[in-house]
């Protein structure tokens, strides 16, 4: 059964090559920094600042040659590991969200949209049907 407790002046791999894995550990992530406590305005800060003062760790267990990989890359670019591997996972974190959020429409797809926008057509019986059952359900006469 492996455990996830490190050896006192061992790195990672020197663990893995003792019980010999072939896997390496990127941890990327520290703790929580403090705010005060102890009154109310500090607590407020708190809670503001919440999302932008803690941190959260991150973790991959990766074979060996993706551990090399990862390392030179980052060498390459001058950066350290984790520098490498954040900076990576947010351009496609990025990515992922503007391929699923982001319409791109071409010049006359935009011009049907601005259209329709700027002269809609009036509403059709189904439409209106939903109109009446909204009114209903919320009593609000729109």
């Amino acid at each position: 059964m492996k455990t996830n407790v490190k050896e006192k002046g061992k790195t990672a791999d020197q663990q893995s090559s003792d019980t010999g894995t072939r896997q390496s550990r990127i941890n990327i992530g520290t703790a929580k920094k403090s705010m005060g406590a102890g009154n109310p305005e500090s607590a407020v800060r708190k809670d503001a600042k919440q999302d932008t003062d803690s941190k959260a760790r991150l973790e991959a267990r990766i074979s060996r040659t993706t551990h090399t990989r990862i390392k030179l890359a980052a060498e390459i670019q001058g950066r350290t590991v984790t520098d490498f591997v954040i900076h990576a996972a947010l351009e496609a974190a990025a990515k992922a969200i503007e391929e699923n959020f982001v319409v791109q429409l071409s010049v006359e797809g935009q011009e049907a949209f601005a259209e329709a926008l700027l002269n809609p057509p009036e509403p059709n019986d189904a439409l209106r049907r939903a109109f009446e059952r909204h009114s209903a359900l919320t009593g609000m006469n729109d």
